[in-house]
C-alpha cells in the first residue's frame, strides 16, 4: 500500500509479482522501501529469459533488459505511457513499456472510442493521445472548416471522456481480460493491480487510508462514473466501512447490509446469471439504480472519512498479506 501518490506503477507490478509467489518478503515484515521493492524488481528482470533463443533476439533482449533498468527509477515517481484508443492493450511503444513484456504483466486501458460513433472514431483515427492532442491544436489553427469541425468533434471526446474510461472500453476491458488473470489497469496516470474473478472486473485497493480495513481488499470496477464498491478477500461485498464504531448491528447497519445485498442481486440479474426465472427486466434495472444510487451515497462519505485519516506524511509502503487473497 502506499502512502502518498507517486509510486502507483511500482506496486502494481510488485502486487502482481507477490500474487504470484514470484517475490516474496521475510515473514512479518510489514513496511518496506521503496528503494527495497525496486531491488526486487530489479531481480526479477535480471533473472528473466528471453521467449527465443536465437541469437539475434538474445541480443534485442538485452538491449531491452538494459533500457529496462534505466527505467526502473521512474516507477516510483510515475510512468509516462501513451494510450490508443483502438484496443485496451494499445499504447505507443515506449521504454516505459518494456518492463511490462519483459516481466510478462498485461498492461490494458479502457479510453476507447465507440466503433459505433463514426463522426468520433474518423476524427480520432488510429492516433495516440499525444498525437490526437497535437491534431486538436493544428486543425483549429486550420482555414478549412471540414479540418476545424474535425478538431473540435476530437476535442469534445477528449471532454466528454475525461475519466478515460468508456463504456465500450469496459465491455471491451471485461471481454479481453481473462479469468483470473492479474494485469496493470491504467486510468488518469494512476496504475492498478487488477483482476477478473466469475466475469467482473477487480482493482486491488492500495491506498494507506484502509491499511486498518481488512476486510477491503477489492474495488469493484463496473461503471465508468466511478460507482464502486468494496469487497474483501474472497471478493464478497465489504460491510468493514459500515461497520465502523458500531458495536453491533444496528437497525441502520441492517438497512445497509440489505441495500448492499439488493445491490448485489440487482448486478448479478442485470448481467444475466437470473435469466430464466421469470423475473422483469424493468424491475430488476429499478432496483439496480435505485441500490447503485444509496450505495454511491453511502460509501462516498465513509471512503472520504477514511482517506482523510489516512497519515500521508510518510514515505513509506505497507504491505498486507495476500496468502489466500485469491483463495
Amino acid at each position: 500500500m502506499q502512502s502518498e501518490n507517486g509510486p502507483c506503477p511500482l506496486l502494481a507490478i510488485m502486487n502482481i509479482l507477490f500474487l504470484q509467489w514470484k517475490v516474496k518478503l521475510p515473514p512479518q515484515k510489514e513496511v518496506v522501501t521503496a528503494e527495497e521493492l525496486m531491488a526486487h524488481l530489479g531481480d526479477s528482470i535480471l533473472a528473466t529469459q528471453p521467449r527465443e533463443p536465437s541469437e539475434g533476439l538474445q541480443l534485442n533482449f538485452q538491449q531491452n533488459i538494459n533500457d529496462t533498468m534505466t527505467v526502473l527509477p521512474k516507477l516510483s515517481t510515475g510512468l509516462d505511457v501513451n494510450v490508443r484508443f483502438t484496443g485496451v492493450s494499445d499504447f505507443e511503444y515506449t521504454p516505459e513499456c518494456i518492463v511490462f513484456d519483459l516481466l510478462n504483466v498485461p498492461l490494458y486501458h479502457g479510453w476507447l472510442v465507440d466503433p459505433q460513433n463514426l463522426e468520433v472514431l474518423q476524427a480520432v483515427g488510429k492516433l495516440s493521445y499525444n498525437q490526437l492532442v497535437e491534431k486538436i491544436i493544428t486543425c483549429k489553427q486550420a482555414n478549412d472548416s471540414s479540418l476545424v469541425s474535425e478538431g473540435l468533434v476530437a476535442e469534445q471526446f477528449l471532454e466528454s471522456t475525461a475519466s478515460q474510461l468508456t463504456y465500450h472500453g469496459l465491455c471491451e476491458l471485461t471481454a479481453t481480460v481473462r479469468e483470473g488473470e492479474l494485469s496493470v489497469f491504467f486510468r488518469n496516470n494512476h496504475f492498478s493491480t487488477m483482476t477478473k474473478h466469475k466475469g467482473h472486473l477487480y482493482l486491488l485497493v492500495t491506498d494507506q487510508g484502509f491499511l486498518q480495513e481488512e476486510g477491503v481488499v477489492w474495488e469493484s470496477l463496473h461503471n465508468v462514473d466511478g460507482d464502486s464498491c468494496f469487497c474483501d478477500t474472497n471478493f464478497h461485498l465489504s460491510h468493514t466501512l459500515a461497520k465502523e464504531g458500531a458495536t453491533a448491528a444496528t437497525p441502520d447497519h441492517q438497512v445497509q447490509r440489505q441495500v448492499d445485498q439488493d445491490y448485489m442481486v440487482a448486478l448479478s440479474l442485470q448481467q444475466g446469471q437470473g435469466q430464466g426465472q421469470g423475473q422483469d427486466p424493468s424491475f430488476v434495472l429499478s432496483d439496480l439504480e435505485l441500490a447503485r444510487q444509496l450505495q454511491q451515497e453511502e460509501y462516498q462519505q465513509l471512503v472520504l472519512e477514511q482517506l482523510e485519516k489516512g497519515d500521508r506524511g510518510r514515505n513509506q509502503i505497507w504491505i498486507v498479506s495476500y496468502s489466500n487473497l485469491l483463495s
